[in-house]
């Protein structure tokens, strides 16, 4: 039986119902041992294998490797997902990607002067029109647009929310201060409520409140992400941090630069801590009204996400020297309380 082989964690959750005590042992092994032996099992293999189409195979296999090397958090939260679902997730976060790098590439060409801002809108618009094209059915090469092509098929995603998407992403290549918390929720909604928006559309959900909450679990995770980012991005002369909060708490942008942790610095810090977890409180409503396959798999990625915000603390607010992150065992390990949860959950 599948659920006796130890890298199966997935299955002791759907096989071994209540068996909190052998799953806590279990995530005590080091994640790198049980990888290895997980991704060997059915359980892993048919999410792609059960397809007919040996080109939607290749494209969505490419998805989920896309999503496993630069999501590690919300990848190890989806394999809680029906195969169907997880291949929807794998899709929409590349697709996601793919524009967020799009930009990137498009931003480090325009530093170099090698490409100007006229060259960076038209990449966009052909990528726009890529997009239109696929909305209308057409076909592609791309891996991404092929999966995505396929999710849409199932899902109603309007085709609004990647351009919104585009609109946000673009934002850095024009923009590198915020000057109110207005400005960077607008900023945060475009980037990150809106792949919470298509994703919910996946996940499924009993009522539209659902919806609101997943914006502010988007707003949520952004916030935690320029936390988390703060000396990287400093190196690009970034500040998400809103000016009008560093002149509340009396810190220069010099401060920043320069990588002090002064009392005041500490304070904004913490200031942006509690605003974010309030956030992620407001977003705990909404789980419940998702679809039940679906609520698992979320929490998990809120609570892991929302435990960077621990380790920053833990850190004594170095975000310029030290990046906050859970390893693979410590993000495993909340999984008995959070199955226990949705159980209570449930009934």
């Amino acid at each position: 039986m599948e659920g006796t082989i130890l890298g199966s964690y997935c299955i002791w959750y759907y096989t071994f119902e209540g068996n909190i005590m052998i799953m806590t042992d279990l995530f005590r092994i080091p994640y790198v041992l049980l990888k290895p032996i997980y991704e060997r099992t059915t359980f892993h293999r048919s999410v792609i294998e059960e397809l007919n189409d040996k080109r939607l195979k290749e494209a969505y296999s490419e998805c989920r490797a896309i999503t496993r090397h630069h999501a590690k958090t919300f990848y190890m939260a989806t394999r809680f997902l029906p195969n169907h679902k997880q291949r929807g997730i794998f899709a929409i976060y590349s697709l996601c990607r793919y524009i967020d790098d799009l930009v990137d590439e498009a931003e480090d060409l325009l530093e170099k002067r090698e490409l100007t801002k006229d060259d960076i809108r038209l990449k966009l618009e052909s990528w726009k029109k890529k997009l239109r094209d696929t909305y209308d059915g057409k076909d592609h090469d791309n891996d991404i647009l092929i999966a995505f092509s396929d999710v849409l098929r199932r899902y109603h995603i309007p085709i609004e929310m990647p351009f919104e998407l585009m609109e946000g992403v673009c934002m850095d290549l024009f923009k590198n201060r915020f000057e109110t918390f207005e400005e960077l929720y607008d900023y945060s909604f475009k980037v990150a409520s809106i792949v919470g928006l298509m994703t919910s559309q996946v996940f499924g959900y009993q009522s539209k409140e659902a919806l609101g909450y997943a914006v502010d679990l988007g707003i949520a995770m952004q916030l935690t992400n320029i936390l988390r980012d703060v000396g990287e991005d400093l190196q690009r002369n970034r500040i998400y941090l809103p000016q009008e909060d560093l002149a509340r708490f009396n810190v220069s942008e010099e401060e920043l630069f320069n990588y002090q942790r002064t009392e005041n610095v500490m304070d904004l810090l913490d200031f942006q801590i509690q605003r974010t977890r309030r956030y992620y409180r407001r977003s705990d409503e909404g789980i419940g009204l998702l679809s039940s396959d679906s609520r698992l798999p979320v929490y998990l990625a809120r609570q892991n996400y929302g435990r960077i915000l621990n380790k920053i603390e833990k850190n004594n607010y170095d975000v310029f020297n030290k990046r906050a992150y859970l390893n693979a065992t410590e993000k495993l390990s909340i999984l008995p309380k959070a199955y226990y949860q949705m159980k209570k959950t449930r009934s």
